[in-house]
């Protein structure tokens, strides 16, 4: 009797550290947004039109980590649920490496946000070679926008969106489909999970190319909205709506740029 007491114990301090340090990092991403993410982002907002800048080694990194940092913050409170049911089942299998191997799980998961990141940086750099980036990293071409929120709809109803977030919004689903033992296990994964939420939110992190990469306003309604499609019930219903109401957008956009 006094065994399961303990290991309930047991398996709330893990949660906690786990839970803590996830805030941490979460809330530490937000406050590096917050100061800029080390652009000037107030000559940014004063002078929308000028030339992006010049593209260096330097720069390229800054860009990575700013986009790396702002999927950290957007990203890593939907998977707080998982990553908690993973480090509680471990504590049941293994006591003596619950939470290492959860914040291991944490590591493969922002991994794959890390490639995307990489994936955006490439793309930022493509479009403003062709001169369809503003200073505040916002697409200068109306019809490109259009087509880029048109998209971001449609795809919304594909069968690969619905797969992708089956087991995004399913924490128990996937652990149950995707168990390895083992530390590497726990990395494999967390890059699992990680394709699987970049596989259901990509075309919506590519909005940014349309309200403005640090616009905060897009960054916050973006983050909100993931949580949401993930961790509310009505999750595909929402997922619908919101795909409908991009193509609603992105249809009336190219009319007006037509």
């Amino acid at each position: 009797m006094q065994g399961r007491p303990m290991l309930e114990q047991l398996l709330h301090r893990d949660r906690l550290i786990v839970a803590i340090g996830t805030a941490a990092v979460v809330a530490l991403a937000w406050a590096y947004l917050a100061a800029g993410a080390g652009m000037d982002t107030e000559m940014m907002a004063d002078m929308p039109d000028m030339a992006p800048m010049p593209w260096t080694p330097d720069y390229a990194v800054l860009l990575f980590v700013m986009w790396w940092v702002m999927m950290v913050a957007m990203m890593a409170p939907s998977a707080a649920p998982t990553v908690l049911l993973y480090a509680s089942v471990k504590r049941k299998q293994e006591t003596s490496r619950a939470a290492i191997d959860a914040w291991i799980f944490l590591a493969g998961y922002l991994a794959t946000w890390a490639g995307f990141s990489v994936f955006a940086v490439l793309t930022q750099w493509a479009l403003e070679r062709f001169g369809l980036l503003s200073m505040a990293m916002a697409s200068t071409s109306a019809i490109l926008g259009g087509l880029i929120v048109v998209a971001a709809g449609i795809y919304q109803f594909t069968p690969l969106k619905h797969a992708c977030l089956r087991y995004c919004d399913s924490p128990l689903l996937f652990l149950s489909r995707h168990w390895q033992p083992g530390t590497r296990g726990a990395f494999r994964m967390g890059l699992r999970h990680g394709s699987y939420c970049v596989g259901c939110c990509w075309s919506l992190m590519v909005l940014l190319f349309v309200g403005g990469v640090m616009n905060p306003v897009w960054i916050i309604a973006i983050a909100l909205y993931v949580a949401g499609e993930k961790l509310l019930p009505f999750g595909r219903r929402l997922s619908h709506a919101a795909g409908g109401a991009l193509i609603l957008s992105g249809a009336i956009m190219l009319a007006r740029a037509m």
